[in-house]
């Protein structure tokens, strides 16, 4: 015991003066935050942190005081979070995000994103060319409870009524753009989910969703409401189908990642594919609350088709030059918290 405490106070009088800097800039950054460092100080944090988890690796295979391991541990977790935690607020980084990050992952997944948008529009295809032929097709395509009564068996008179009515209070917008927000969200997540099963089931859900689409614009183009329900459809539309793309883009990038891994091993590429389609994920779900809101209350007030129109071409408008302009010739890497969780604490000196 003697001789363990012993080596014990050698180890600490060599290499203590480096811990109690550390911990004085850790302490120092607890009580006034980043900004009162200055540059030295914070090239001199690496450094000392390197340095104390050194201490800790060897203070451990030599077995010293419980103590002594005990402070160099709790030091050393301290000193992690500013070599390697983020440096931004929440503010900042949720502005980066919409600013940079979300499109210029949208950018990079594009080839994934028109794919699923292709085969959405295929299934649409078929869905209305189907149930027009023959309206028992719809039963196919569209559960009954999803219908709302809407199906070939409807009168023009009905679906007209459902196209230019719908919910009249406040409290009736809210829970319809609550309901629909979470039934999207789930099939996008799904779609991101399903991806790490090489897509099969991603190109099944997007089919599908197609369909169905396709058989309600049937039942309606069969009643002649085919423009109105495209507007009814559309004003909400263009985003919230922009988002379940995009969400099953993510899924199609990762299975992309695992049949085509080029160079890297299929784990480190279903790695680096994570990340953007966590991005695409996260994007997704933001885009679905505006779509939800569109199609909650937007929808509900605006009862003119032609209206309807020009605000679904609007936020296509938007969408577009969004996440093909925004956050170009940024030289910061893609989502750097997310692409790389070890980043220097030097590089914020300047």
């Amino acid at each position: 015991m003697a001789e363990a405490l012993l080596h014990s106070y050698r180890f600490r009088r060599e290499r203590g003066d480096g811990w109690q800097e550390l911990e004085a800039l850790v302490q120092k950054v607890d009580s006034a935050g980043l900004k009162s460092l200055t540059a030295e100080e914070q090239l001199r944090i690496p450094l000392l942190y390197r340095a104390c988890v050194s201490s800790l690796s060897v203070a451990r295979s030599l077995s010293l005081d419980a103590n002594l391991l005990q402070y160099l541990e709790s030091l050393a977790r301290r000193a992690y979070f500013l070599v390697y935690g983020s440096r931004r607020g929440f503010g900042p980084l949720v502005r980066n995000f919409f600013v940079r990050d979300f499109p210029e992952a949208v950018r990079q997944a594009a080839p994934m994103l028109i794919l699923a948008a292709f085969i959405c529009v295929l299934g649409a295809i078929s869905g209305w060319a189907l149930t027009l032929a023959d309206g028992a097709w719809f039963e196919a395509f569209v559960p009954l409870e999803l219908a709302g009564g809407r199906t070939p068996d409807a009168s023009r008179e009905y679906l007209e009524g459902i196209l230019i009515g719908g919910q009249t209070s406040a409290s009736g917008y809210t829970f319809f753009s609550s309901y629909l927000f979470a039934h999207n969200a789930k099939v996008s997540m799904l779609c991101v989910a399903l991806g790490a099963l090489l897509g099969l089931p991603v190109l099944f859900l997007m089919f599908y969703n197609g369909s169905i689409l396709g058989a309600m614009l049937a039942v309606h183009t069969s009643k002649g409401l085919g423009v109105p329900f495209m507007g009814w459809l559309m004003i909400h539309g263009v985003t919230e189908l922009t988002a379940i793309f995009l969400a099953a883009g993510a899924g199609f990038h990762l299975a992309r990642a695992i049949i085509f891994p080029g160079r890297a091993s299929r784990l480190g590429a279903l790695a680096q594919a994570g990340r953007t389609a966590a991005i695409l994920a996260v994007g997704a779900i933001s885009m679905l609350v505006v779509a939800a809101l569109l199609e909650g209350f937007g929808r509900q007030l605006i009862q003119d088709t032609g209206v309807r129109f020009m605000v679904a071409f609007a936020t296509l408008i938007f969408w577009a030059a969004y996440f093909f302009a925004s956050g170009r010739g940024s030289e910061v890497p893609l989502a750097p918290w997310l692409v790389d969780g070890h980043r220097p604490y030097r590089e914020s000196a300047a």
